[in-house]
């Protein structure tokens, strides 16, 4: 086994611990993970997707007291047990055209005890909140994987927007950051493109087939190892609107000074609000969400007035704070001494915010 593989299985070792504690607490039979979130986190990393629009893949896992089991079909366990999976854990195979023998094996293992589940059916519980919560916090692997992931996508981003041109379309733009994406063995969860006159009417622009023109916006939502890097980027062929760059900023940086241990989400939140109304754009933080706690969920959880998480050290965040036609956003590790930025490419233009780099719209030149 190589060193990767073991330090792998440890963190496998590790979390079958919590989940086989969080089950002796709740008299619990078997915990049942469908989604490929939540498998990507008990394999250390390891990918049950196939179809990138479902949230459940091609495996599952069932954690009993005595067995950690991935349960899957004659098609994808070969694949899965040599290219995916660490030690730790079983296989139960079944031919992919007898599904019921899956069910017959989990409720066999569970032995007529309560089964919880992330998507739950059938009678299955929820898991308990306590482990929803202990998944938001990121261990000392996942933030190694994750700093690789965002300092990769962020390298993609420059590439792509470098490149670009005014006569590129939209749908050649976010196809540029998708190819960028997968050159580098990450999956484009999500690429958002929109030129100049799409990116000041909508926040999520999805991709046209119009020319981009004068500037552009690109949204990667990347995702490898199970983990989600989000980062916002703007290319200009003329002058960028800096006081507009500026103002969104300074909103930012004020939220960003308040992620920190012990404080809540929903007090970030309430920060930006008051952060937006001081700058005159009141009405901004109903124009769109601004993100929160990011991970295995590009969402994990987004800040709102009410989201009373507390946040921890371990946590990641992607907040996009925006104006009509301007937003700022990266994927920031809260650890020790604060917020790192994840997605920083020392390479991209940026300007010194309270101590803190910030992207600046690229000018470019176009050919």
């Amino acid at each position: 086994m190589t060193a990767g593989m073991d330090a792998r299985a440890a963190e496998v070792a590790d979390k079958l611990a919590v989940l086989r504690a969080q089950l002796a607490a709740a008299s619990g039979g078997a915990i049942r993970l469908r989604g490929v979130d939540w498998f990507a986190w008990l394999t250390a990393g390891g990918s049950s997707a196939v179809l990138h629009t479902t949230d459940a893949g091609v495996a599952e896992v069932l954690v009993t007291p005595e067995e950690a089991c991935i349960l899957t079909d004659e098609i994808e366990a070969e694949r899965l047990r040599v290219e995916e999976i660490p030690a730790g854990f079983t296989f139960h195979i079944e031919p992919w055209a007898e599904p019921e023998l899956r069910e017959r094996y989990v409720q066999g293992a569970a032995a007529g005890r309560t089964i919880f589940s992330d998507r739950p059916a059938n009678g299955e519980q929820p898991l308990p909140h306590a482990l929803k919560l202990r998944r938001l916090v990121l261990d000392e692997g996942e933030r190694e994987r994750y700093r690789l992931l965002g300092r990769e996508a962020a390298e993609a981003m420059t590439e792509v927007l470098r490149r670009a041109q005014p006569d590129w379309t939209e749908h050649q733009l976010a196809g540029a950051g998708a190819d960028a994406l997968w050159r580098r063995g990450i999956h484009p969860a999500l690429v958002l493109a929109a030129g100049a006159r799409r990116l000041a009417a909508y926040r999520n622009a999805t991709p046209s087939i119009e020319p981009i023109g004068q500037q552009a916006m690109l949204v990667f939502c990347a995702r490898r190892h199970g983990l989600h890097a989000s980062l916002t980027r703007f290319v200009t062929f003329g002058t960028a609107p800096l006081d507009d760059q500026r103002a969104l900023m300074e909103v930012e940086a004020t939220a960003l000074a308040d992620v920190q241990p012990g404080k809540s989400l929903s007090a970030v939140y309430h920060t930006l609000a008051a952060a937006y109304k001081h700058a005159d754009r009141e009405n901004a933080i109903r124009e769109h969400h601004q993100g929160g706690i990011t991970g295995y969920r590009a969402r994990e959880i987004v800040a709102s007035p009410s989201t009373a998480t507390e946040l921890e050290e371990g946590m990641a965040f992607a907040f996009n704070p925006s104006f009509a036609g301007v937003k700022i956003e990266d994927t920031f590790l809260l650890g020790p001494d604060g917020l790192e930025n994840l997605t920083f490419d020392p390479a991209w233009p940026a300007l010194d915010v309270h101590g803190r780099k910030r992207p600046l719209w690229l000018e470019a030149q176009s050919c």
